[in-house]
This record gives C-alpha cells, sequence and structure tokens, in this order.
C-alpha cells in the first residue's frame, strides 16, 4: 500500500469520527428541584413553589414536615418548568417570596427571613409585602399577596380577591380547594396595584366582604375582622 494510500484512509476515518470531542458540550439541566436551606432565624412552617407563569401557589410542598433554622429540605419538583417563583412562611406568619428563579441551574435556594426589609431589585430577589410605592398616577403599587386566614368557624369554600375600581369578583382564588377552620391559605396576586376588595364564602353560603383593602400592607387577612 503506498504512503498516499495510507494517508487517504487516515484522512478518512478521522471525518466520519468528527473532530475530537465534538457533541460532548453539556446540556443544560431540565431539572428544577433544589434545597430549601432556612437561613432567617426562624422556621419555615410552609413552601410553596409553582411556575412564574400560574396564578396560584398550589400546594405546600412541605406537608406535615418543617425547616428548622439552619436546616435544608429537599424540594422535589418534575422536570421541564425551570422558571418558578418560591413562596415560604415562617412560624411567626410573615411571608417571603423570590420570583422568577430559574431553579434548573440552582442547587440551593436560601431564605433569609428579609420579608419585612427593603431587598434588592431584580430576579431573585426577596419581595416583601409592604410597604407600597406611589405610583405617578397616585396609587400605591407593591405586592398585594397575603395569607387568607379562617377564623369564621366554618369551612371557607369560595375567595375572591379583585381590585377596587373592578366591577366583578373575578375568578375563585381557591379553585377547587377549600380551607379548613384554623388554616390559611395563600392568595396570590399579581404585582403591581394595591387596593382590592375581597370576598369569601362559607360552606352554609354566608358571603363575608372587605372593601378597599391596602393588600401590600397586609401579610395575614383573617375573616372575621
Amino acid at each position: 500500500m503506498t504512503l498516499r494510500r495510507v494517508l487517504f484512509l487516515a484522512a478518512l476515518a478521522m471525518g466520519l469520527a468528527g473532530p475530537p470531542f465534538a457533541g460532548t458540550g453539556q446540556a443544560q439541566s431540565t431539572d428544577p428541584s433544589f434545597n430549601l436551606v432556612n437561613r432567617s432565624g426562624q422556621t419555615i412552617l410552609e413552601a410553596y413553589v409553582s411556575p412564574s407563569t400560574d396564578t396560584n401557589w398550589g400546594v405546600d410542598r412541605l406537608g406535615r414536615d418543617v425547616v428548622p433554622n439552619g436546616q435544608s429540605y429537599a424540594i422535589r419538583l418534575p422536570a421541564g418548568q425551570c422558571v418558578n417563583d418560591i413562596r415560604v412562611v415562617y412560624q411567626d406568619r410573615r411571608a417571603e417570596e423570590r420570583r422568577n428563579l430559574n431553579t434548573c441551574s440552582l442547587t440551593d435556594v436560601e431564605f433569609r427571613g428579609q420579608s419585612t426589609q427593603a431587598a434588592p431589585a431584580g430576579p431573585g430577589a426577596a419581595r416583601p409585602p409592604g410597604p407600597a410605592v406611589a405610583a405617578p398616577g397616585g396609587s400605591a403599587q407593591g405586592n398585594p399577596s397575603f395569607n387568607l386566614v379562617n377564623n369564621t368557624g366554618r369551612i371557607i369554600r369560595e375567595a375572591y380577591a379583585s381590585l377596587s375600581t373592578e366591577t366583578n369578583w373575578g375568578e375563585d382564588r381557591l379553585g377547587a380547594d377549600t380551607v379548613a377552620i384554623g388554616r390559611n391559605y395563600p392568595i396570590r396576586l399579581p404585582e403591581g396595584p394595591c387596593i382590592y376588595d375581597v370576598r369569601i364564602v362559607l360552606d352554609n353560603n354566608q358571603a363575608m366582604e372587605r372593601r378597599n383593602l391596602n393588600l401590600c400592607d397586609i401579610t395575614n387577612l383573617a375573616f372575621p375582622q
């Protein structure tokens, strides 16, 4: 076999094999699971995680568990949806949220009890429930999400929250859920205007309403007042 033929066959083999390490680039993870790390100085009683496109928080991911200060808890989520919002509720009933987190790129998500403190802007920054800030038009702006607290002695079957400027109540914020006696339920609302009306319907069809509430200054909203 001539030298030219040997070189030709070697070059052909290399061409078929492709360049060294081709196709070995690491693909971005599609697993949004993470460790919830508690650095708040308090026990975390509840934790909620939902896609940032959702309008409700869904189930408490801790179930019957809690996360003591200094401990972590593995939050397991189905693969595929990476951009999530996270909400925790502490033992003193304050809440802290983190929005628009790409949890596929995170191993640990820390909470430091900053729900009543100013926080830096940007993805992943804690977003406190207050104080609300004045918008150019004079209306308060902020995060109106709150915990609905059931002290009625009856099961809350429906809950509505709509801007005080609206003419209808909109969707039932509980969906298929209910709020048992003595329990609370996180009502998730979009950041923006703060002044809302809130209506609940009990299992005996009795309704209760609260009007013109600045929800950006409220963490827990109890019925009855």
